[in-house]
């Protein structure tokens, strides 16, 4: 009776669920709710029912320029940290080395420390260093702000299956490079793929860091900030935040779907 009084969950948490669920997205739902409205004003009531903001803005090539920058920027971080989140969860799963802790620590360190640090940081030292500011600059800034979430999508990855699996493969004479390619890596794919989504989300709706070092190039974040100053634009600048929730949404769901498959063929698999 104990076990299932502890499995199932309570009226009163399933009441806090509900509200806190209602708090965190409820806001979020007007953005969408507001970019169909026939008014320039954010008001109740709606004036009417329109497509027109969403019609405008894909006339835009302002637009068009800021999200493909988004996705230059955001695909090549994806990957970037994705690779070196394997490497990094490989060798915290696998090694017992000096200052591993420390180096754990150091990683997951952007998690902690407001952002607005590491950009000025950095605006700093590209300063100094003559870099001018540019996509590659985000794109370093962005880098560090994935990294973390990258190893922490792939550690469970790399600890939820058998490490004897690798062990029979080197038996078998496969060295290292290979039985990592044809045995580790399938067995961490859903994690990997989880790890590409995810920060790609991260990257394509970061501000902080590209605020501090973007260019002449604005990413859309950048692209929508400066855009809020003009009130004739803002009803566009809904459409196409709905937009931005939207596919933001659907990636966060694929990507929990990929890790919850992930994790139910492991549980039957032992």
């Amino acid at each position: 009776m104990s076990g299932r009084g502890f499995n199932k969950p309570s009226r009163s948490l399933r009441l806090y669920s509900l509200i806190f669920l209602f708090v965190l997205y409820v806001p979020v739902l007007f953005l969408p709710l507001f970019s169909f409205n026939d008014s320039i004003y954010v008001k109740f009531p709606l004036t009417g029912f329109t497509f027109e903001w969403y019609g405008e803005l894909f006339e835009r090539e302002p637009v068009w320029n800021a999200l493909m920058n988004s996705l230059k920027v955001g695909i090549s971080v994806s990957v970037l940290s994705t690779v070196m989140g394997i490497f990094a969860a490989k060798a915290i799963t696998r090694y017992r080395f000096p200052g591993r802790g420390p180096a754990v620590g150091f990683i997951m360190l952007p998690l902690v420390v407001p952002l607005i640090i590491f950009g000025v940081a950095l605006l700093v030292l590209f300063s100094r260093m003559g870099v001018s500011l540019s996509l590659y600059t985000v794109a370093m800034g962005h880098l560090i702000v994935c990294l973390p979430f990258s190893v922490a999508t792939l550690i469970p990855r790399f600890e939820g299956f058998d490490k004897s699996v690798e062990e029979a493969s080197s038996d078998l004479g496969e060295n290292a490079f290979w039985t990592f390619w044809r045995v580790t890596l399938p067995m961490v794919f859903p994690g990997v793929v989880a790890s590409l989504i995810l920060t790609f989300t991260v990257s394509f709706d970061e501000f902080i860091m590209a605020f501090f070092l973007s260019g002449s190039e604005p990413t859309l974040p950048m692209y929508i900030w400066g855009q809020l100053r003009f009130p004739k634009e803002f009803p566009s600048i809904l459409a196409l935040s709905s937009i931005i929730i939207a596919v933001s949404f659907l990636l966060i769901f694929i990507s929990q779907w990929i890790n919850r498959g992930a994790h139910v063929t492991s549980v039957k698999g032992d």
